[in-house]
């Protein structure tokens, strides 16, 4: 396919993308989605593994904020998503301890609401490093707009007694969808792009080990399955910070004018 066609090909998959949620009934929140297996005290600290596990989060977002400045495996037009990617990462360590250490609706909207813009801005780093920073630059804004209204929309939906989370899913997983499509069918301006598969393949396995969550509680005697996911995820956005000080970008001449190749 020349790029006109995988460019249409993104568009028909974004389409059907954000037309299926509305065709489902709404899905509220599951109450058991707070009964998390692991619910050990330990140090005066309530849910201890599923709170400190949090942590990564934090070391990592902050990481990734110092290794910025000067960063060779970064694209300078794209500074501001990085930013706001690794601000995000930090904070989701932030609001998911919060919300861990007495988890219901109130407090999971205070883990919910850091990670939408770190979803959005990861997606808009990879619009960007891989079709156009122009682009990546003018979606950057409205997706974390979209990202927040879509917890806050969930809120307000479960406060009325209609709870409501295809916004918040569709926010969640569209980009997770659409970025593989992105790495496969265009090409990086960077020498590599296994740090951004690594990335998602600790994304995958970060969701695989959520819903084993008691399982694997019950294998291991220790631990369960979700503070697992939390380090799980942690080293997916470490994963990033790896690539800012490790990749560089490539160039390559043709027809007369540059293009980006692997």
């Amino acid at each position: 396919m020349n790029r006109t066609h995988r460019i249409r090909l993104l568009w028909a998959v974004t389409a059907a993308s954000l037309l299926l949620p509305w065709l489902l009934p709404r899905i509220p929140q599951d109450p058991a989605y707070h009964a998390f297996a692991d619910r050990v005290a330990a140090l005066g600290i309530a849910n201890f593994w599923n709170v400190v596990s949090n942590l990564p989060f934090l070391v990592v977002g902050i990481a990734g904020l110092r290794a910025l400045p000067g960063a060779p495996g970064k694209l300078p037009e794209l500074d501001l998503h990085y930013r706001i990617f690794f601000l995000g990462v930090a904070l989701t360590g932030l609001g998911s301890a919060y919300y861990h250490l007495a988890p219901d609706n109130g407090t999971l909207v205070w883990d919910r609401l850091p990670m939408t813009p770190a979803f959005m801005a990861f997606f808009t780093v990879v619009i960007g490093e891989h079709l156009d920073t122009g682009l990546a630059n003018r979606l950057l804004m409205p997706l974390l707009a979209l990202g927040v209204a879509s917890v806050g929309y969930w809120h307000w939906s479960e406060s009325v007694g209609l709870g409501d989370l295809r916004p918040y899913g569709l926010v969640q997983f569209l980009p997770m969808l659409m970025i593989p499509l992105i790495l496969l069918l265009f090409p990086s301006r960077f020498d590599s792009v296994r740090p951004l598969w690594a990335l998602i393949g600790c994304y995958a396995l970060a969701k695989l080990l959520e819903q084993f969550d008691r399982p694997i509680l019950e294998l291991t005697g220790v631990i369960g399955g979700h503070p697992l996911k939390h380090l799980a995820a942690a080293a997916g956005a470490g994963c990033l910070v790896a690539a800012l000080k490790r990749r560089r970008q490539r160039r390559r001449i043709a027809g007369g004018g540059i293009r980006w190749d692997r």
